[in-house]
């Protein structure tokens, strides 16, 4: 799995970076080819002469070297590598630089690398137990979760302030294998295509304050485009009302009701190769939305009647109008799910449907894992087991990129 890949492995400044030598040399031994970038506190621990050797290559640890402005090729070295590298590794990663990666800040040489990054980051963060629970750093490890970077969480044990706890890097064949399972999730075997996602409700106003909607999250839409982009697609995402940071690499256009979505989507839909409709929006909006908020005193009697018209079927509308594109529509059913499934299918011209029910456990709009089923227009079904979202998608994708060579 490792042979020939290229890895860039960023140490900081923490004493677990004693560690990362040992990690380097098994890449290395595997056949990666391994780029170490070191931030200036990680060189209080290990010195580069130590990794360029390990490494048979020179450790980066300056932004612009010691001649600045020598050569162009100097100062966009981040970018080049950026593009270089099939997977990174942070090991360890300190509370300082998760904090940076958090807050986008690029002030040395391996932020600013980050921020140019389109592979997969791996993040192992290795601290004192205190410095780990601390509220501040679980949210910033949860930021960078949520914008599409993986976590590998800390071992328990004895740390070297003398207390114990979680905090300790893991050990070197954990990391390794967190490199591999990695790498065979993520294949960049996208490039070149136009992947269309949508995701989240969308809201139908009643009146200036208040609107019909529903509880979808958004995250297996966001998990979509986060596991497209990963695998080298150029990915729009059309996205209802969420509160969910924008994956790494992804386009976004927020929109907010039905009709604003339809609108949305049918501009992309031409340069698409394939669209995946995974927002769950609203069948009906409502017919004539007050322009003043409605008030309650104001009304007669104890009920407000509101009149419902039905919504345009974004689906079927580009199922009808498809040229090239494969369709991969979403159905949240209670009952008779597999037969409304291929019902959908059939009726909107989708070349799959994923089907799932909200009641079933592990499923459903707010959860980070899903349990789907595979419904396609000649009555096949393939059933997944419960999975985290990011695994649902990354199946999907599989299925998306066996449809478009067949």
């Amino acid at each position: 799995m490792l042979k020939d890949k290229k890895i860039i492995v960023g140490v900081t400044g923490g004493i677990a970076a004693y560690k990362t030598p040992l990690l380097v040399r098994e890449l290395v031994k595997a056949g990666a080819e391994v780029q170490v970038v070191m931030t200036r506190a990680a060189q209080q621990f290990v010195t580069p002469l130590t990794f360029s050797t390990v490494a048979r290559r020179d450790v980066i640890t300056e932004m612009f070297g010691e001649q600045p402005a020598a050569t162009a090729q100097a100062w966009t070295q981040h970018i080049g590598l950026a593009l270089w590298a099939d997977v990174m590794m942070i090991a360890p990663a300190t509370a300082h630089t998760i904090a940076k990666l958090a807050h986008g800040f690029a002030d040395d040489f391996l932020s600013t690398l980050v921020l140019a990054l389109r592979c997969p980051l791996l993040i192992a963060p290795s601290m004192d137990v205190d410095m780990y629970l601390n509220p501040t750093t679980q949210q910033n490890l949860a930021s960078l979760k949520e914008a599409g970077y993986f976590l590998l969480p800390p071992d328990e044990g004895e740390l070297a302030s003398g207390l114990t706890g979680a905090g300790r890097l893991p050990e070197i064949e954990t990391l390794i294998k967190a490199a591999e399972e990695l790498l065979d999730r993520v294949h960049q075997d996208l490039r070149d295509k136009n992947i269309l996602v949508t995701a989240g409700p969308t809201y139908e106003p009643i009146d200036p304050v208040r609107f019909i909607g529903n509880s979808s999250s958004g995250k297996m839409g966001f998990a979509l485009a986060h596991a497209a982009a990963l695998r080298g697609a150029n990915v729009t995402l059309v996205a209802g009302p969420v509160q969910l940071r924008t994956p790494r690499n992804v386009r976004r256009i927020d929109v907010r009701t039905a009709r604003d979505m339809y609108d949305a989507v049918h501009r992309e839909f031409d340069q698409a190769h394939a669209l995946i409709m995974a927002a769950a929006v609203a069948d009906y909006t409502v017919a004539q939305p007050a322009t003043q908020k409605i008030k309650r005193e104001q009304q007669s009697g104890d009920t407000l009647t509101l009149t419902l018209s039905k919504n345009p079927d974004i689906l079927r509308s580009l199922g009808e109008r498809k040229t090239h594109q494969v369709i991969v529509g979403f159905a949240l059913e209670t009952d008779n799910g597999v037969a409304n499934a291929q019902a959908k299918a059939k009726a909107k011209h989708a070349d799959m449907i994923v089907l799932n029910n909200p009641s079933e456990e592990g499923s459903g709009f707010h959860t980070d894992t899903n349990r789907v089923t595979f419904v396609y227009p000649d009555g096949a079904i393939e059933e997944l087991p419960l999975l985290p979202k990011f695994d649902v998608a990354m199946k999907i994708l599989d299925r998306i990129q066996a449809l478009m060579r067949a």
